[in-house]
């Protein structure tokens, strides 16, 4: 599988050649970006077990101790990469409900849609993403991140009419299928015991909800 894919980035440009030595230079402001970006090469390709700094560092090629001037250990590396996730996450959201119809329910189906494209596409950054693991969640930028993410899901929650728990329970309601969902589809492998439907839509499993 390859790396969290952008729907909003532009097309790869082909890299430059190395510098004498093999190793990439990068300025000052690119190395934090390089070293985040193959951090999340190598989760997708191993998980979080092969994920080191130092793998990390060989990665972006540059020194073992490069990535300390960047980020606090292990955990401000994985706090980076899952910001950088929640970025991905709400672009793809975005996208997908840019190209759905205008109806609200519509709108927010195709939000949940992007949510399972992400989630299907990044499955190993989607695991650290809901995970505890060794997390900053007092890091200003993903605070940020993740509010922004939440934010469109509460965006497309908002047309429809409230229950007794508000506007934070449709929410909680919807997040809670979607979630789930999308978890039990990652989980639906041979040989695994699961009961999902591979042809199932997650439309199908969406309540109708009254407009307000």
């Amino acid at each position: 599988m390859s790396p969290p894919k952008d729907p909003a980035a532009p097309a790869r440009a082909r890299p430059k050649t190395p510098p004498a030595g093999g190793k990439p230079s990068h300025h000052h402001g690119t190395l934090r970006e390089a070293l985040i970006g193959a951090g999340i090469e190598l989760l997708d390709e191993g998980g979080l077990g092969g994920l080191t700094l130092r793998r990390c560092a060989a990665r972006a090629g540059v020194s073992h101790a490069a990535p300390a001037h960047h980020f606090a250990g292990l955990s401000g590396l994985l706090t980076a990469i899952v910001a950088r996730g929640y970025k991905i996450f709400t672009r793809t959201m975005i996208a997908e409900r840019s190209q759905a119809a205008a109806d609200p329910r519509a709108q927010l189906v195709a939000i949940c849609n992007g949510y399972l494209r992400f989630s299907e596409e990044n499955g190993a950054l989607f695991t650290l993403m809901f995970s505890t693991q060794n997390l900053d969640f007092d890091n200003p930028e993903l605070a940020t991140s993740s509010a922004a993410a939440y934010q469109v899901l509460a965006d497309g929650c908002a047309p429809f009419r409230q229950g007794a728990a508000g506007s934070t329970g449709t929410e909680i309601m919807v997040w809670s299928l979607v979630h789930g969902f999308a978890t039990l589809s990652r989980r639906n492998r041979p040989g695994q015991a699961n009961r999902m439907n591979p042809e199932l839509k997650f439309e199908s499993i969406l309540p109708d909800l009254e407009l307000i």
